[in-house]
């Protein structure tokens, strides 16, 4: 088995050998445009490796070959002490990972070659530059030193010499900082510096196959669903160097604006740097269009190069480039990661150009991303205090309590708190912050920063490179221009324009522009199943409608038993000593109820309503024992208290043991349902649904019962089902089925049934755990579990089909809202999906992808 190949050579195994910097690399070779050289080292070393623990042996003889023939088309020697070849050693999974793995520059100088680099240029900064940065990334990366050791050796030179940037150093400064370094070095590692190239390449090499391994790599893989055993490839690369002076630069650029997705150049530059320094924010890069003045014929090569890159892969494009006295090379291309305002645009406009169609435009959208055109932004009638302005590197607003590390903000994030992240930059060690933080505010770093580039990933609000931050990290204090503020004080970011404000402000829910309409118009084309969604309210159905919804698949008639108004007349009904009484007050609580079910009726005009009789055990209407209000009802609480309610006197069983409450709901139903039929003229699609039912006898009697009601109201056309949420449902869905007009999956108490998981007690506790331990891999409440679960609703479609080909079939858990969870939902023929109304749009565009995959075009992951 090969575990190298050449940019120039064919490679069998695509991105999942390759990984997507390697393929990249290969592709641009191929189409000729200008890359340096290099080779690859395949996914499958590094899978060998962990497999192991060791590199395999037979990868260096295979290593040795291609750095050989690097050398003759360099004409240049690997270690050479006169004119060194100097290489880049980059990390390269299959999954774009922007920063969570490691990149090691300027491989091959020692502390001979540096001379020899310096005499070959006729540029002793330059080369003592490129040594210092060596040191510096492979004590890092290699053996694990504090890098923040090395950058206060360099601060403190800076300011001994005066100098506000690095380039403002001499090469007599820039010698001196590489023997500080090195001491550092032997310090740390209690060995000198290696001088073998040899040494130096193949313990990068390992270095990068580790870095898969950590902690920031698990959690941001974690975060997007990446599989753990992808492993990565390692890209070696002849170096070109952007750090030679004036004529020489680095950049990182987008085809298209990662923010709007406007057809404009996006990105930015830095004069005699190399490329970390940009995407690490170490100095404050400038805006693209600068590169014009400074160095217009590498420009106008970059334009021309983009604009066929795009071409060639039907994509907006990010990549990475460096100028080398004039001469312009890219170093890495990829499909740019982008706000979901901006994807929707660039598919929209791609749509329009003739790049792609219809279908791969609703492909290549991630529904998650959907979630951050609905997330708030600063109500414009407000008054605010803004203090500063930094970059607006990522749409949206947040206000929350101040943190200055990731840990602080995981901690109280993760409780539920409110956090901003407050940083002089952020690295990948700071994911697990990023994640938990509602916005980020960074002192350092431009649009492309580490912090930009993961906050628009995950749809949250990012104000990078504000020059009036500072940090007081010993005393936990920050200053923005004149104003000081302490860790925990209220703080707003605007990332959409870049401000910075005092004090939390209200929100306001985004406006939806017509491409997210597009987008969805052409999804709804394509897709097979409808989408509803779950609201108990007549403001969730408006919303829901907003939102494209095409019916109500769960509403919860408990919730409107919650509310002051009615949970009294409510106590009554359960603290009445007989039935008399008992339906006494549910006379009183009958209209009340229909105009609840009115208010719903009308707002889902001509679409299906489904209403679920009253689920919850009867104690939760009740306070706790010791706050009875008499004795009768700390004695009520007392008989109806049960060791583990979710398994007991709830659902179904609640309307066989006092038929009176469903009767009095099903009556509410009947007569809603006709009043607004004779008020608008439009007759309600009426389904009523019974909870919790495992046996064929519970529907039977309970349909028994709805019937009857329903004829001594009025005549209503309706739909009588119930919700399946217990395995024996789905075990006999064929006998269920048989009084059924409908089932709807309640995926949240079916996950809980099936698993034996209390979601209450294990989330947060042992299913924590089984997450961060590899035991499971997702949350099985958040992405259906298809092989248990799953496994079950295939039999219970089957089955209940078998006996009634027409049964109507739905889900009605938040499953119905994730979007794997959609596909597999259209893979076993279900008429719908019901979610909460903001996820909606989601549930919509996934629905489409899945009947898109079903005909064999399947969704592009964003950045890869």
């Amino acid at each position: 088995m090969r575990l190298v190949y050449a940019f120039d050579e064919d490679a069998p195994g695509g991105r999942e050998l390759l990984g997507g910097k390697g393929v990249g690399l290969a592709e641009m070779t191929a189409l000729g445009v200008p890359v340096p050289a290099g080779f690859t080292i395949t996914t499958d070393a590094c899978r060998a490796t962990m497999a192991s623990g060791e590199v395999p042996e037979e990868l260096w003889p295979e290593v040795d070959e291609h750095v050989g023939r690097l050398q003759e088309r360099a004409g240049k020697r690997f270690g050479d002490p006169s004119d060194p070849l100097l290489v880049s050693v980059r990390s390269g999974a299959a999954v774009s990972m922007p920063g969570m793995m490691d990149t090691i520059l300027n491989l091959g100088l020692n502390d001979v070659a540096v001379e020899g680099l310096a005499a070959a240029t006729g540029n002793p900064r330059f080369a003592y530059d490129s040594y210092r940065r060596l040191v510096q990334m492979y004590g890092e990366v290699v053996d694990g030193i504090d890098g923040h050791l090395f950058e206060a050796e360099l601060q403190a030179l800076k300011e001994r010499r005066n100098a506000r940037l690095d380039v403002d150093l001499t090469a007599d400064d820039l010698r001196g900082l590489i023997r500080t370094f090195q001491e550092i070095y032997e310090r740390e590692v209690r060995d000198p510096f290696p001088q073998e190239a040899e040494e130096q390449l193949r313990r990068a090499t390992r270095a990068v196959f580790d870095s898969w391994e950590s902690p920031r790599a698990k959690v941001y893989r974690r975060t997007y669903d990446i599989p753990d055993d992808l492993g990565t490839a390692v890209n070696v690369v002849q170096m070109v160097f952007g750090n030679k002076g004036d004529t020489s630069g680095t950049g990182v650029c987008f085809t298209r604006n990662p923010s709007t997705g406007e057809r404009v150049l996006f990105g930015e530059f830095l004069v005699n740097a190399q490329g970390e320094d940009v995407v690490a924010g170490i100095r404050t890069p400038e805006p693209i269009e600068r590169m014009r003045e400074t160095l217009p014929e590498a420009y106008d090569r970059l334009v021309a190069t983009l604009e066929r890159l795009e071409d060639h892969y039907r994509e907006m494009q990010d990549i990475e480039f460096t100028v080398e006295d004039g001469a312009l090379f890219l170093l890495q291309t990829r499909t740019g990661k982008r706000t979901a305002q901006a994807a929707l645009r660039v598919a929209v406009e791609m749509q329009g150009e003739g790049l792609i169609s219809r279908e791969d435009a609703v492909a290549r959208i991630d529904p998650g991303q959907l979630d951050q055109l609905l997330h708030p932004m600063i109500d414009p009638t407000a008054e605010v205090d803004v203090v500063a302005t930094g970059l607006n590197a990522s749409p949206g607003a947040a206000s929350g309590a101040i943190v200055l590390d990731a840990d602080l903000a995981e901690e109280k994030g993760s409780a539920g708190e409110d956090v901003i992240l407050v940083r002089w930059e952020t690295t990948p060690d700071d994911i697990h912050g990023l994640i938990h933080s509602r916005g980020v505010l960074t002192a350092h770093g431009g649009m492309t920063s580490h912090a930009a580039v993961v906050a628009r990933g995950m749809g949250k609000p990012c104000v990078a490179g504000c020059d009036a931050l500072s940090i007081d990290m010993a005393a936990r204090t920050l200053r923005i221009g004149s104003v000081e503020l302490r860790e925990g004080d209220q703080l707003t970011v605007d990332g959409g324009t870049g401000r910075v404000i005092v004090g939390s402000v209200p929100l306001v829910p985004p406006a939806i522009d017509e491409n997210f309409g597009t987008i969805l118009d052409w999804a709804d084309d394509l897709r097979r199943m409808r989408v509803r969604a779950n609201a108990d309210t007549p403001a969730d159905a408006a919303k829901a409608r907003e939102f494209g919804a095409e019916g109500i698949g769960l509403c919860r008639t408990e919730h409107m038993f919650m509310a002051p108004d009615r949970l009294p007349l409510v106590q009554e009904m359960i603290m009445a000593a007989d039935e008399k009484a008992r339906r006494a007050a549910l006379d009183r609580l009958l209209p009340v109820q229909q105009s609840d079910f009115e208010g719903i009726f009308e707002a889902m005009a001509g679409y299906p309503v489904t209403i679920r009789l009253l689920d919850p055990p009867l104690h939760e209407f009740l306070p706790a024992p010791e706050d009875a209000t008499s004795d009768a009802m700390r004695k009520r609480i007392t008989e109806l208290h049960e060791a583990n309610p979710m398994l007991g006197t709830r659902g179904c069983r609640l309307g066989l043991q006092w038929p009176e409450i469903y009767e009095m709901q099903v009556r509410a139903i009947v007569r809603a349902a006709r009043a607004v039929a004779e008020r608008t003229g439009d007759a309600p699609l009426v389904e009523i649904m019974h909870p919790l039912v495992g046996f064929a006898e519970e529907l039977s009697r309970l349909r028994e019962l709805t019937d009857r009601v329903a004829a001594e109201e009025a005549d209503v056309a309706y739909l009588c089902g119930t919700m399946i949420e217990l395995p024996r449902a789905c075990v006999r869905a064929d006998e269920i089925a048989e009084y059924a007009d409908f089932c709807s999956f309640g995926t949240n108490d079916l996950t809980q049934t099936t698993l034996g998981f209390s979601r209450d007690d294990a989330e947060g506790k042992f299913l924590t755990h089984y997450l961060e331990h590899g035991v499971l891999e997702r949350n099985p409440f958040e992405v259906l579990d298809v092989e248990g679960v799953g496994d079950l609703m295939r039999i219970a479609v089957e089955r209940g089909r078998g006996v009634k080909p027409d049964l109507k079939l739905g889900i009605c858990g938040e499953h119905g809202g994730e979007p794997r969870s959609v596909a597999f939902c259209h893979e076993l023929g279900l008429d719908y999906v019901s979610c909460s109304p903001y996820r909606v749009p989601l549930a919509r565009l996934a629905a489409a992808q899945a009947a898109l995959a079903e005909a064999g075009i399947h969704s592009v992951a964003v950045g890869g």
